[in-house]
């Protein structure tokens, strides 16, 4: 416990390396990340989580660039945790994400952590929630996460933060697959970005279609526009996510949220720890299934009950 508290304390004072190190213990799920989990989860409730989905090519992280600046210029500090898919040789991120967001490497006030999805469906990495944690409990105040960009699929994100910003682009497709995919669902904030491009306010106008004939909610979402490679939009989304958070803190939707975010962290968990109990091989009951001695689902229902 002496070199969890004393890498911690090293991070929260500033060192880099040590955040580093947490952030990838708990990736590797490895004794110090757990016991650091354990440590920060209590302390981390004041963060406020942001996340940022849509499709390769949507400019997701012009827009956080851009967000990050503008919080910059404010002088707020900010962390980034950008899920990048998986390099197919090596199986670590493809570090696009990062190199966009040059101009904010030395400075002390922002963190940017690439992560690899390796492999995981929905915009996100299994370990997001953990980075979050840790990210959190160091007292970061505002964290980002910006998913790989899968595509029709980016929902998790949604169970993972607090404000869920959806970038799309004028022209963007087909607007019932999308209903379809939830992405009416998800959204906490539209933002319909490369708006010097045609057709930005058909998308517009068709975004406000599509939400009024979604079934009625307590908030509808607030459609905006953004040329993100000048900065154009920029301010009014940060005006949005801030006023999204002064919503839900002010008609009591945060305490609802945050319980059903901690619902889907506990989901995800006990599937993880299944999903490795199951990759570890009980060797015993493999070699039953190759016989047909047993079905998978009969040995699944007796791995958990054994766990």
């Amino acid at each position: 416990m002496d070199d969890v508290r004393d890498t911690i304390e090293a991070a929260r004072a500033g060192d880099r390396r040590a955040l580093a190190r947490l952030v990838s213990a708990v990736e590797d799920e490895s004794p110090l990340g757990n016991a650091a989990l354990a440590e920060l989860f209590p302390v981390g409730g004041a963060a406020w989580t942001v996340g940022v989905t849509g499709a390769p090519g949507a400019g997701k992280s012009t827009i956080v660039d851009g967000f990050v600046a503008e919080r910059r210029r404010t002088g707020s500090t900010i962390a980034i945790v950008a899920v990048d898919p998986s390099s197919p040789f090596t199986g670590g991120a493809i570090l696009g994400d990062r190199v966009r967001m040059q101009r904010h490497t030395d400075d002390p006030g922002v963190y940017v952590r690439s992560m690899a999805n390796r492999g995981h469906l929905g915009g996100i990495a299994e370990s997001t929630p953990r980075a979050l944690t840790v990210l959190a409990g160091l007292g970061w105040p505002e964290i980002i996460v910006e998913t790989v960009g899968v595509g029709q699929a980016e929902v998790d994100v949604a169970a993972a933060v607090d404000t869920t910003v959806v970038v799309v682009n004028p022209g963007w497709g087909d607007a019932v697959q999308a209903a379809k995919a939830g992405i009416l669902e998800i959204a906490d904030i539209f933002v319909v970005n490369k708006a010097d491009r045609p057709d930005t306010d058909r998308t517009v106008a068709e975004l406000h279609g599509m939400l009024e004939v979604a079934p009625p909610t307590e908030r509808i979402p607030p459609v905006l526009t953004a040329a993100a490679i000048d900065g154009t939009g920029i301010p009014a989304l940060i005006q949005a996510v801030d006023e999204h958070r002064a919503w839900l803190v002010a008609t009591g939707t945060l305490d609802v949220a945050r319980r059903t975010h901690a619902a889907a962290a506990l989901r995800s968990a006990v599937a993880g720890l299944l999903r490795a109990s199951a990759a570890g091989g009980d060797a015993d009951l493999v070699g039953r299934i190759a016989r047909r001695e047993i079905d998978p689902w009969s040995a699944a229902r007796a791995l958990v009950a054994e766990g």
